[in-house]
């Protein structure tokens, strides 16, 4: 389980692909990792496998690789990190848990004051779990939606730490993202459908 807080930034320093997944070794400042750990990286929960001096390596694989943007990903690239949550830890994003929803596309990127909105289309399964104000998840970051232009459009507002601080201020028009929807807005939209269909069968 993670917040959406994003720790530091990594960079993607090596990759190769395989048969049936890609192995990739970010580097990263923390000296305690362990293997087996959990980390999200631009929001996908994937499993600490090998730790390095200043790095780590994850394995990726076919089903992972279908639902996200990794199999364009390459070496240079920075990423949003984030180690899971702890008991007792300030929850200072909303619950995320690390399973990529599915990937939107940054339609338009405009600045307004000392803020930067970002429009960015969602797949059904998470447009379906999005309210105007409640949480979204964009590679690995928790957002506000700040509106719903259209039912499968949201606009993002971004301020100078956020942009400063995750790999969100890079942003541009036809970039892919990563998108979790609400966790709690999944699990009600699932039991409203297990009602309505007992509802139907009764």
């Amino acid at each position: 389980m993670f917040t959406g807080i994003i720790g530091p930034m990594g960079v993607v320093r090596g990759l190769s692909r395989e048969t049936d997944r890609l192995v990739l070794e970010i580097a990263a400042p923390w000296d305690d990792l362990i293997l087996g750990e959990s980390i999200a990286v631009n929001g996908a929960c994937l499993t600490v496998a090998a730790i390095d001096p200043g790095a780590f390596t994850v394995h990726i694989v076919a089903t992972s690789l279908g639902r996200t943007t990794f199999g364009a990903i390459e070496v240079g690239r920075r990423v949003n990190l984030e180690r899971a949550l702890q008991l007792g830890d300030r929850l200072g994003g909303h619950l995320v848990q690390g399973h990529v929803d599915g990937v939107g596309t940054v339609v338009s990127v405009t600045t307004s004051g000392d803020t930067r909105l970002i429009e960015v289309t969602m797949p059904p399964d998470v447009a379906a779990v999005t309210i105007p104000l409640g949480s979204i998840t964009v590679d690995g970051v928790s957002l506000t939606a700040n509106a719903l232009p259209t039912p499968h459009l949201v606009q993002l507002s971004l301020v100078p730490f956020t942009l400063e601080h995750t790999t969100l201020g890079q942003l541009m028009p036809g970039d892919a993202v990563h998108l979790e929807g609400d966790l709690i807005g999944k699990h009600v939209r699932h039991q409203a459908g297990v009602w309505q269909s007992k509802g139907d069968a009764g």
